[in-house]
């Protein structure tokens, strides 16, 4: 199982951050670009190598954003229309099974889902500082595609520029 560790809402336009492993060693880098006209995410690996692009899509009936991987879409992240009882966000997989992301997406605590299973959580009950939370990935699952998921919907829903 693959344990990465974030900061709480680092991500906004123009920002840098890394994503760190459970060691507290820096993986991932997510860029922030600023001179876009859509939000958008550039997670890489430390060599630089793109991991994972998150897009934001101005254009749709609901807040919505992409996730690209070589200037393709591999995902599509947006909020389900209708969750009476918590949070649920769909995944539209491209050429895969979809992902359901439900729980308590404001306080950092949710499970992402294929198929019923659960593939990752998201959690800041493994930590002591207030700020910071975790991902807990499961084996087998693209982790660049999760950390995508985690960081397009961190950022829907504490932008502080949409009305949510």
């Amino acid at each position: 199982m693959a344990r990465y560790r974030m900061k709480q809402r680092l991500i906004s336009i123009g920002e840098d951050y890394t994503i760190e492993d459970e060691r507290g060693q820096p993986v991932y880098k997510v860029d922030g670009k600023v001179m876009t006209i859509r939000e958008t995410f550039e997670i890489t690996d430390m060599q630089g190598r793109e991991v994972v692009t998150v897009r934001e899509m101005k254009i749709a009936v609901r807040d919505s954003m992409k996730l690209l991987r070589g200037g393709e879409t591999i995902a599509t992240v947006r909020k389900a229309l209708i969750s009476p009882f918590r949070d649920k966000w769909i995944v539209d997989v491209e050429g895969g099974d979809d992902l359901v992301v439900k729980g308590d997406i404001l306080d950092h605590e949710y499970e992402v889902e294929r198929g019923g299973k659960t593939v990752a959580r998201v959690s800041k009950k493994w930590f002591t500082l207030r700020d910071t939370y975790g991902i807990d990935i499961q084996p087998g699952q693209d982790d660049g595609l999760i950390l995508g998921v985690v960081v397009a919907i961190d950022e829907m829903v504490h932008d502080p520029d949409e009305k949510k």
